[in-house]
């Protein structure tokens, strides 16, 4: 099935098109438009005529807007379509992709309800002596227009992530996903435009690369960019964006601590699901396991062992639990960087010999600081198990990254969890979890050059609004 443009509501086509071929067999599965800068444009000046045509439409109907996709995507035959559709663009294992849907559902839910709740304030204009008393307060109002431009790893509910706040919020939208899935974030736009309480042509979705990125970015109308995607890509955003409203959600270097108090057997069974779920392609997928000396030699078996019971291969088995990389190119790299740790004194425990796009379950002991499974981000089932003589120094060999997303600890020392706290150098600490623990709910996002903003529907609205002050004498 091939995708389309969206200018507005109209669906429009191109002669020439790309094919995207599903990860595991090949085949081709979809096909979408090749856009260039002018499509960029169009979609953009179209964002901004219906901005400003838009701006009476109550919260009521947007409301109302969401909740006709959410009562579509709810439906059976819908839901089980567009998880086909991920599962067949990027190879995710059916059973993650039905839960992806589900997570979209809720993702939406939440920036319905983050949309109600949003609210101003009072302040006391008297309070200081230059001051006077007058009724005053501030208003949260949309930015304007607001491109989105999306990875290919939740290809269905990071776009939920970005487009449901900015729709609630009153703003029109320019989309740009992920080349690797187009038909998943067209199935998904379409929902929106077929919706009767729609904004009118507030929603337009284009496809491409770094032409079409480039020119939503450099482009004024704009006055939020909101990105996932790499660090590279994110310092070009950085540089090329001008004054507006940058978010970017970049990469990580996920790290835990397994304490010699911790339970090793559920550690291990945790550790090696946050290790290589989704093939490892996951911004917090745990990368770097640093283990208490005591026992690390018993939890590295653990964690080979559990590896080992992962069912690899096809994405449509429903008992498969990891299928392909998302291309070649990435099982090649993973690879590599295996056997260079391996050249290095590593030990490969098991895994890491690629078969195609398929790459096993990886798991490496005896891992050093240096090596590149373990300082840069592998984005692949890779896990490297350090072994540390307290939590002291795992803290410090932890937050010696130039990424900040999320980080966890395995302990039952309550001095260890509150340490954990306080010092690591991150978004989020998960305690007694795997650090890919996200909830849709939370406020989500990381330091350092893991981003700036936060996602998480009610914390992603201010990155959608801006603070209109009102002062009446």
């Amino acid at each position: 099935m091939e995708a389309k443009i969206f200018f507005g509501d109209v669906e429009v086509g191109k002669t020439e098109v790309n094919e995207i071929q599903n990860p595991y067999s090949g085949e081709v599965v979809s096909r979408y438009p090749l856009c260039d800068a002018s499509d960029a444009k169009e979609a953009l000046k179209i964002a901004q005529d219906a901005f400003r045509k838009n701006r009476e439409i109550p919260l009521s109907q947007r409301v109302l807007w969401l909740e006709d996709v959410i009562a579509q995507l709810l439906e059976p035959e819908v839901k089980e379509e567009m998880a086909q559709t991920i599962m067949l663009e990027v190879g995710k294992p059916i059973h993650f992709a039905r839960i992806e849907v589900e997570r979209c559902i809720e993702t939406l839910k939440l920036s319905v309800s983050a949309g109600i709740e949003q609210h101003g304030e009072t302040f006391n204009s008297d309070a200081m002596p230059s001051g006077r008393k007058t009724i005053s307060f501030y208003k949260r109002v949309p930015v304007g227009v607001a491109a989105l431009i999306t990875p290919f790893n939740f290809p269905l509910n990071l776009i939920a992530h970005k487009l449901g706040p900015a729709l609630i919020a009153g703003n029109s939208v320019v989309l740009k996903p992920t080349p690797e899935a187009p038909l998943t974030a067209y199935k998904f736009a379409k929902l929106f435009i077929q919706s009767p309480h729609r904004a009118p042509n507030a929603l337009s979705v284009v496809y491409g690369d770094a032409e079409v990125g480039s020119t939503l970015v450099k482009s004024s109308v704009p006055r939020v960019i909101s990105f996932t995607g790499s660090v590279p890509v994110g310092k070009i955003i950085m540089s090329q964006a001008g004054i507006k409203k940058v978010a970017l959600e970049l990469g990580g270097n996920a790290a835990t601590f397994i304490d010699a108090s911790a339970d090793l057997e559920s550690a291990a069974k945790k550790c090696a699901f946050g290790s290589f779920y989704n093939s490892g392609q996951v911004c917090i997928s745990l990368q770097r396991i640093y283990v208490h000396e005591a026992i690390a030699e018993r939890f590295a078996s653990l964690m080979a062992q559990e590896a080992a019971m992962l069912k690899v291969g096809d994405p449509a088995d429903e008992e498969t639990f990891l299928g392909p990389l998302i291309n070649e190119e990435a099982a090649e790299r993973a690879e590599h960087w295996v056997q260079n740790a391996a050249d290095e004194g590593a030990e490969v425990l098991c895994g890491g010999k690629r078969a195609g796009k398929i790459f096993p379950p990886t798991v490496v002991n005896n891992v050093t600081d240096e090596m590149k499974i373990v300082c840069e981000e592998v984005f692949a089932p890779i896990v490297s198990i350090v072994k540390v003589k307290d939590f002291g120094e795992a803290l410090g060999k932890i937050n010696d990254s130039p990424y900040g997303l999320q980080y966890s600890i395995f302990t039952n020392d309550l001095k260890n969890t509150q340490r954990a706290i306080e010092e690591f150098e991150c978004g989020g600490v998960v305690i007694n979890d795997i650090p890919t623990v996200r909830f849709d709910i939370q406020p989500y996002g990381g330091s350092k050059l893991s981003g700036i903003g936060k996602e998480g529907p009610k914390y992603a609205l201010e990155e959608f609004t801006e603070i209109k002050s009102v002062v009446i004498c």
